[in-house]
This record gives structure tokens, sequence and C-alpha cells, in this order.
């Protein structure tokens, strides 16, 4: 069984390595928020790498069973902890649950998909971890049903501090595979960045707010 920091190290090697993980100091991407950012995270392209996939999978199942025993319903975050999550589901043959960001506007207006009971113990899988605000919801939608969620377990977090007050917050264990401090120590170990771009991703880091405002004004 790997360590923890084995893990965060490989994991943060693959998605480099398959692009899944994206810096670019120079060119700054634009996420859904208008935010700028060196960083673009899409965990979901480790499903298409068999070797990624199952080693990602693998390292889950054992979060799971180390950090919080034996559960009853594992519960895929919509959209990128679906297959995630499905596929830590069948691994530990427990059956799979998927919660969406908000009720569907037809049919039976489901926000959970899947048959769940109150009284329930959940662990929760997520691809990737921001702010938390997203990944809260589902908590929340899960909690409404009377389950008790155990935690949740993500492949990344760019381990901001808000995202740490609002699991603190809500109560929430989070167990995370890799995070940005450990991807950008690999990336600058495998030369994926320059040393001069070091600093401006430290200080994206410490407030990714006033260098997106930075970038947009400059």
């Amino acid at each position: 069984m790997k360590t923890i920091d084995e893990t965060a190290y490989m994991t943060a090697k693959f998605l480099l390595q398959i692009k899944a993980i994206k810096l670019n100091n120079e060119n700054p991407f634009t996420w859904a928020s208008g935010r700028k950012s060196p960083i673009y995270c899409d965990n979901r392209i480790t499903l298409s790498y068999p070797e990624i996939r199952t080693f990602i999978r693998q390292r889950f199942v054992d979060i799971v069973n180390e950090q919080f025993g034996d559960v009853d319903v594992v519960a895929g975050v919509a959209t990128g902890g679906i297959a995630q999550g499905a596929l830590v589901a069948q691994e530990l043959g427990k059956p799979f649950v998927y919660v969406r960001s908000e009720e569907k506007k037809h049919g039976m207006t489901n926000q959970i998909e899947g048959e769940i009971k109150s009284g329930q113990s959940v662990v929760v899988i997520e691809d990737l971890v921001s702010t938390g605000k997203s990944s809260l919801i589902a908590v929340n939608a899960l909690r409404e049903k009377g389950c008790l969620v155990k935690g949740m377990v993500a492949i990344f977090s760019y381990n901001l501090d808000v995202a740490k007050n609002n699991f603190a917050t809500a109560g929430v264990d989070l167990f995370t595979l890799t995070n940005y401090e450990k991807l950008i120590e690999v990336a600058q170990e495998q030369d994926y960045i320059k040393e001069t771009a070091m600093e401006s991703l430290a200080k994206w880091r410490e407030n990714p707010e006033k260098w997106s405002e930075e970038r947009m004004n400059g």
C-alpha cells in the first residue's frame, strides 16, 4: 500500500503527464466564474487512461477503508465525481448514487439519483475541490435525506483557505489524493514550469481573487 506522500506524488505526476492539469502563467485560463487562473484542472481525462483510472480508484478505495471503514452507500458529485464514484462503489461492492447541484426541473425533480434511505452512512466522491461550495451542496442534500455523511474523498484540491474553512464549518472530513502544493513541486521537478513562474504561482495560491483582478485589469 502506498503512503500518503507517494500517492500525492504519483497522482500529481499522472495529472501533469496526461495534461489533466495545465499550468500557464503567461496566458492564464478563464474559469467559469470569470476569474483568471494560471491553472486549469479537468480530471475527467483520467478516465481515458486505464492505468491511471485504476490507480485513482484503488487509492480512493484505500482511503475509504482506512479513514471511514464500512459505509452503506457511495455517492458521486455530479458531474466529475459520477464515474469515479461508480468505480469505487463497484470495487467496494456498495450501492451508488449521484448528487446534482440542484433538483431537476422536470420529471421526478430529483437532486439525488439512485436509491438512498434515511440513516444510511455515505462517503462522497469528488474529482476536484476549489472553494468547496458545490461539493458541500451535495453533502447538504444527503444530510437532508437523513444520511450520515462520513466524509469526502477527491482527486485534487487547490488547498485554498476558503475551502478549508467551508469544510470545517460544515463538519466534513476531506481527504485528497494530491493538492496544489504537491502539484507545483512535481511540475518544477519535471520541468513543466520555469523557476521564474514560481513566485506568481505562489501569489495566486495565496490570494486567487487579487491575482485574477490584477491580470484582468493589467
